[in-house]
């Protein structure tokens, strides 16, 4: 299958493909005039490819996904890792959603006054100064946990706001 096929079947562009293909990633079985050649086989590994991009990881990550014949061959222990990272990742902007939903709704005179969302600004604060410690890889918010120090946040929603939706 030619370059052009595989782009229009996988909806990869060719820059992108010759891009894998510079990285290790896909690997062309030889050439037709100027135009690379790819074993149907190319079109799973660029679904997975795919798949391991949303996930998150590193383009190195995805090369040792592969053997050197093409063929899947997934570190069960590097998917659990991400998985757990992504979870975590969920369970921080879980909280950031609670923080913004109580901020939204607070029955508080004024948001200096509302000892909930003083926790949460301090829970934040907390939290910028921990990611500074590790290379600012997490967001300053990813300690902001709702309720920490005094039960939980209320779990009612606020009342729905009438704002446009974005477009897709």
């Amino acid at each position: 299958m030619d370059i052009a096929e595989v782009a229009k079947r996988s909806g990869v562009p060719a820059s992108t493909l010759r891009f894998y293909e510079d990285k290790g990633l896909i690997a062309s079985v030889g050439r037709e005039g100027l135009r690379r050649r790819f074993a149907p086989g190319v079109l799973d590994q660029l679904a997975l490819i795919a798949l391991a991009r949303s996930a998150g990881f590193a383009l190195d990550e995805i090369r040792s996904m592969f053997s050197p014949q093409g063929r899947p061959s997934l570190d069960r222990r590097m998917l659990a890792a991400k998985a757990d990272e992504i979870d975590g990742t969920i369970r921080r902007l879980q909280a950031v959603s609670r923080s913004l939903r109580h901020a939204a709704v607070c029955p508080a005179p004024s948001h200096s006054e509302c000892p909930t969302f003083q926790r949460l600004l301090r829970a934040a604060a907390a939290g910028a100064r921990e990611a500074g410690g590790r290379g600012g890889k997490r967001p300053a918010v990813a300690s902001a946990r709702p309720g920490a120090a005094a039960g939980p946040l209320p779990s009612r929603r606020p009342p729905a706001v009438s704002s446009p939706r974005p477009r897709n």
